[in-house]
């Protein structure tokens, strides 16, 4: 089950992330998914998953996510990774500086029926911030 469980993570970054492929997320998880992690001002279900993933990929239209590591025990998978992009639309308010930026993160699924019924993310988003010049570094 846990490599199962691994290669549905593994199927979120590949599809949804780098392949932009937001319709992917009804397939991948659960109707009532909670996304723990989501944004301020984002619904915190499916179709807010949808609008931040949309968010990120139009401001950084060549997005690209690896997997460094994956722990899975039980319903319950460890995702650590690394994205890098360059800013060329509007991100939060911040216009494009067509900088790139190279930003780690990581994400704790919890799978239920074959789905992703939950998620908690941590990315470095002042790294990021820093790295769009629009925070000192």
């Amino acid at each position: 089950m846990s490599e199962q469980n691994k290669a549905l993570a593994r199927r979120v970054f590949e599809e949804v992330w780098n392949q932009g492929n937001v319709d992917a997320v009804d397939e991948l998880m659960s109707p009532d998914f909670v996304n723990h992690g989501s944004l301020p001002g984002i619904p915190s279900d499916r179709e807010g998953f949808k609008q931040m993933v949309a968010m990120y990929t139009s401001a950084f239209p060549d997005i690209h996510f690896h997997i460094e590591d994956q722990i899975a025990e039980g319903d319950t998978v460890a995702t650590r990774w690394s994205g890098h992009g360059t800013h060329q639309g509007e991100l939060m308010g911040i216009p494009p500086t067509n900088r790139e930026v190279a930003v780690t993160g990581i994400a704790i699924d919890r799978v239920a029926g074959g789905v992703v019924a939950e998620s908690w993310g941590e990315a470095d988003q002042m790294g990021m911030m820093q790295q769009l010049g629009v925070v000192p570094s």
